[in-house]
């Protein structure tokens, strides 16, 4: 094992056990110094007065200021985004440290509907700056090159136009927003402070799906039931959230006359219908070659007759059990990135040295793994469920990833730099596929690179497969909930409808693993969200080929790339690297490498 390249400090440590080592936790003083910090009490004034003056000073007068009035509207707006999301990301990150706690989940709540209250006034600026005429618009940034650099935001905000409604109806529908807001947070707590069995111990849901890639089949077995029985128990209030979710999405929709459930997320993500349904349609396609005949090959792995369930993730016999602590993660992490390019170490360094990363599962803690870039004058925070699985240090690698991304996008301000999910996943991604082959050109034998392979290829499967069927699911859930409120039986139905079509013959279904769609976060929180994983995966591998290719100047390239944020779309951003998402052609080259590699591990078998 290696050694730890920076310090964690101390005081921001959380003990591990199981050999995982001192896990980082945050420290959020970089945004506040508590919950009654008198900069967040001044910042809470600050915003109240400003909303209200900039609605004074603007509303109704947007098409008839000059280019330079038009920028210091657009200045204000921007910095009005500033301390209102410093304000949430710190109530927020500080709610999913103990989403179980009442006194945080209350702070929360306050300071949304607050902002909500303030921010009422300003629905009229994006509503006005879709009645500015196109030729009027032009001119503006023909005339002010400060106001041209914004001109991205403009277009993003302009796409929405044919599906804007009335300034009431749209001031109406931004305080309603606290109420979805309400459904997300009962999913949250309700996940949060469920409780499993597994062996006579108890455990939260991090804990128990953990369980799901253990060596021991009955200690898999055992979870996945009392997974499937403690979602049974709560299935109708999961049913509930998702109905009333999909009905609120549906409503609004049809009042904004969107085409369909998935058109609104295919516009904040600046990318084409087309583009997404390529992708969607070349995955399916390739479900045979991919998944199907990878998971044929673990079923023999694990000498088995018919795989379950519980076996999806489950290790392969070959596999190292140990544990990996958490300073060895960070020096294999840290060691892919800085061969890559010093400058992306640099980057990386202070999220382990600044309190930057919160690690350790705690109970009440929320599960999952995220990284959130907070504002751009302060600085992402990391958080993981870290237990020291080979998988988790992917994780690792990928959340830093976006963290990097997030740094680097700072630079554009806060109306610029917040990247298409369709591109959000490409750094992030980007920064598992150096791990893993750093680790891949480390291998000292063939059954060590086996390992590595099956892992990876498994970790891709997850990646594609898995969240092209989860796309699929929330289109079918969406489509059946325009026609009827939908039983917990009707969900059932729906995921399992997608489940054996993307997993394969290989596979028998356990009963009550219909019951698994209930704990996936993104479908209560970022309907249609789940594509963009496939997308980042599927452009990342085709942006590798060109790396390992030795185009010259790549890195500058791709530091580039990063440091645009939002401010191009995403045929802008490949063209440097001669890569078309656009070409349906394009994501055959990344399901290509996933298929090579199934091909590898094949021929190992001869």
């Amino acid at each position: 094992m290696l050694n730890l390249p920076f310090p964690v400090r101390d005081a921001n440590a959380q003990s591990g056990s199981d050999g995982l080592g001192s896990l980082p936790e945050w420290d959020l003083s970089d945004l506040y110094k508590g919950d009654d910090a008198p900069e967040l009490s001044a910042d809470l004034d600050w915003l109240e007065t400003e909303c209200a003056a900039f609605a004074a000073d603007f509303e109704g007068k947007l098409a008839d200021l000059s280019a330079s009035e038009l920028l210091t509207a657009v200045q204000r707006n921007e910095k009005i985004s500033q301390v209102s999301g410093r304000i949430m990301s710190y109530a927020g990150l500080r709610y999913y440290q103990l989403t179980t706690d009442a006194e945080r989940a209350q702070f929360t709540a306050n300071c949304q509907e607050k902002l909500t209250n303030f921010s009422t006034p300003l629905v009229f600026f994006t509503l006005e700056l879709n009645r500015i005429e196109d030729e009027a618009l032009t001119s503006a940034f023909a005339e002010n090159t400060d106001l041209a650099r914004y001109e991205p935001v403009f277009r993003r905000i302009r796409a929405m136009k044919p599906h804007q409604l009335s300034d009431e109806l749209e001031k109406f529908l931004h305080d309603l927003g606290v109420v979805g807001d309400a459904w997300e947070r009962l999913f949250d707590e309700t996940i949060a402070g469920l409780m499993f069995t597994v062996n006579g111990e108890e455990h939260n849901i991090e804990g128990t799906l953990n369980f799901l890639t253990d060596p021991n089949r009955d200690n898999r077995e055992a979870a996945a039931y009392e997974l499937a029985r403690v979602f049974n128990e709560n299935l109708k209030i999961f049913a509930r959230v998702h109905n009333t979710a999909t009905k609120e999405k549906e409503v609004v929709d049809r009042w904004r006359n969107m085409p369909t459930a998935q058109t609104g997320r295919h516009l904040s993500n600046d990318v084409e219908p087309e583009v997404v349904e390529a992708l969607r349609d070349a995955v399916v396609a390739a479900y045979p070659k991919l998944s199907h005949r990878y998971y044929e090959l673990k079923r023999k792995w694990l000498g088995l007759d018919r795989m379950q369930v519980w076996d999806r993730n489950a290790p392969l016999p070959m596999e190292d059990p140990s544990t990996v602590s958490w300073e060895d993660a960070q020096k294999t992490v840290m060691d892919a990135y800085n061969a890559f390019d010093p400058r992306m170490g640099d980057l990386a360094e202070p999220f382990f040295t600044k309190g930057w990363i919160d690690a350790g599962v705690k109970p009440g803690k929320a599960p999952g793994a995220f990284a959130h870039p907070t504002v751009t004058n302060v600085h992402p925070y990391v958080m993981l469920n870290y237990l020291g699985k080979p998988r988790d240090v992917m994780t690792l690698a990928h959340e830093l990833g976006h963290g990097v991304h997030q740094v680097l996008a700072a630079d554009q301000g806060e109306m610029l730099s917040s990247t298409p999910l369709t591109l959000a996943e490409t750094a992030s991604v980007f920064g598992e596929m150096l791990t893993f082959r750093a680790m891949l050109d480390g291998a000292e034998t063939k059954e060590q690179r086996k390992i590595l392979l099956a892992g990876k290829v498994e970790d891709m499967i997850n990646t594609v497969v898995r969240q092209i069927a989860f796309y699929d699911f929330e289109c079918k859930l969406h489509a059946a909930r325009r026609e009827s409120e939908l039983t917990p039986d009707d969900i059932n139905a729906i995921w399992m409808s997608v489940q054996a079509e993307s997993l394969g013959e290989a596979f028998d279904f356990m009963e009550g693993y219909e019951t698994f769609w209930a704990y996936i976060p993104h479908f209560v929180h970022s309907p249609f969200y789940v594509y963009a994983y496939a997308f980042g995966d599927g452009l990342v591998n085709a942006l590798y080929a060109v790396y390992a290719e030795g185009g010259e100047g790549f890195e500058d390239k791709y530091f580039d790339m990063l440091r645009a944020g939002g401010s191009k779309h995403h045929t802008e951003l490949l063209a440097p690297f001669g890569l078309d998402a656009s070409d349906p052609k394009f994501w055959d080259k990344g399901l290509s490498m996933i298929s090579s590699m199934i091909d590898e591990l094949e021929a190992m078998e001869d």
